[in-house]
């Protein structure tokens, strides 16, 4: 079953086309890794789907159903730029974050303490943001995205300014999230991530979907021994006058 459609999407800003004529199909409990160089149009797309901006032709389906503002709650984001309020605590930002996703103050406190524990930073809740390392402030934001359980999760660049071994640790959680029933989209230039976590994958050049399919069906595509180089050589030939 296709749990989020994006059909014939445009985008269009002063002087340029962010997206032209992009079509996106998700499975419903699949890692889905949208790709492509910066500037190509995964960011403009993401912000669609999440309703911050609108497409100026195309549509989106929510599990069947034409987006509207009644989704945003199934969906958790966690943006490629960061920000929490620096002069804030910790643990009072992160319930003040959930509860915008509609969770009560109870139950907001008692599930983020778990997931605070789970990733043995329990002992940051009182402390202010500005005291963290932005890798830390990134775990903070992680399980902000998370908390609420939402339907589609959508990670842009979610390792950018980790260490190898929180990498591993967010990698796991996303794999246990897809376990549960999660389906999530993973916006990334990491290859390796790409190849160890998606079941599916679209390429974004120049605002057009120029590859998409199942991650082993687009392997057996081209003579190539790696997502990295099927990247390189579709972007190159994209690119070509």
């Amino acid at each position: 079953m296709n749990f989020l459609e994006c059909k014939n999407i445009v985008k269009q800003y002063t002087g340029h086309k962010a997206l032209d004529d992009v079509s996106i199909t998700v499975p419903q409990g699949s890692i889905y890794g949208l790709l492509g160089p910066n500037g190509a149009g995964k960011t403009t797309l993401i912000r669609i789907i999440n309703q911050i901006t609108k497409p100026d032709a195309g549509k989106v389906f929510f599990n069947g159903e034409p987006l509207t503002q009644k989704h945003i709650q199934y969906v958790g984001y966690l943006p490629e730029e960061r920000g929490l309020y620096k002069k804030m605590k910790v643990g009072e930002q992160a319930v003040y974050f959930a509860r915008l996703r509609g969770m009560s103050k109870a139950e907001a406190e008692k599930k983020l303490l778990q997931w605070f524990e789970k990733f043995d930073i329990d002992s940051w809740w009182n402390k202010k943001v500005e005291e963290l390392s932005k890798g830390m402030q990134q775990k903070i934001q992680f399980i902000v995205t998370i908390v609420h359980e939402p339907a589609l999760l959508i990670f842009d660049e979610p390792f950018s300014g980790f260490d190898p071994i929180n990498v591993d640790l967010l990698k796991n959680e996303i794999l246990n999230l897809k376990a549960n029933g999660a389906t999530i989209i993973f916006s990334t230039h990491n290859m390796s991530s790409v190849e160890e976590l998606c079941d599916y994958i679209s390429l974004i050049n120049n605002g057009k979907n120029i590859l998409s399919g199942e991650i082993n069906e687009v392997r057996k595509q081209f003579s190539l021994p790696s997502m990295h180089d099927i990247f390189v050589q579709e972007v190159k030939k994209q690119n070509k006058p």
